[in-house]
């Protein structure tokens, strides 16, 4: 693994393309006050990497995901951990782990599905924010 990519903060994966995907990050960044995310497109190279360290598909994955450690979590499990790493009335959202995961995920995936449709797609991947301390937190 790149010395970029070794430390322990958890890292959020999303489909850089994605408005709806750039528009999650964009909620977290201001609300991550400790600064404990960092961020890295799908479609980067830090992303496959981290992608293959974990097992998980580097062409095919359209879903949302945190890796936190040697621990990963896709679609709904990534948002609920990430609301639980949030914590405040975020973490609220920490009791939905006890639903079947199939049936969170169904949910998860009727938005996922229709996410280009709803808010859109970009010819590219979305730049890190201009801000010095919020880029940092973006790998490349």
């Amino acid at each position: 693994m790149s010395d970029a990519i070794s430390g322990d903060d958890p890292v959020i994966l999303f489909d850089g393309v994605c408005n709806l995907c750039n528009g999650f990050v964009q909620f977290l960044l201001p609300r991550d006050t400790d600064g404990i995310f960092r961020f890295a497109s799908l479609q980067s190279e830090v992303g496959k990497e981290l992608l293959a360290d974990h097992g998980l598909p580097t062409d095919k994955l359209e879903s949302i995901v945190l890796i936190e450690g040697d621990d990963h979590y896709v679609k709904s499990g990534a948002v609920i951990r990430i609301a639980q790493l949030l914590g405040g009335v975020y973490g609220l959202l920490g009791p939905f782990r006890y639903l079947p995961r199939a049936i969170r995920d169904r949910a998860y995936d009727f938005v996922a599905a229709r996410r280009y449709r709803w808010f859109g797609k970009k010819d590219q991947c979305a730049m890190p924010p201009a801000d010095v301390d919020v880029n940092a937190r973006f790998l490349e």
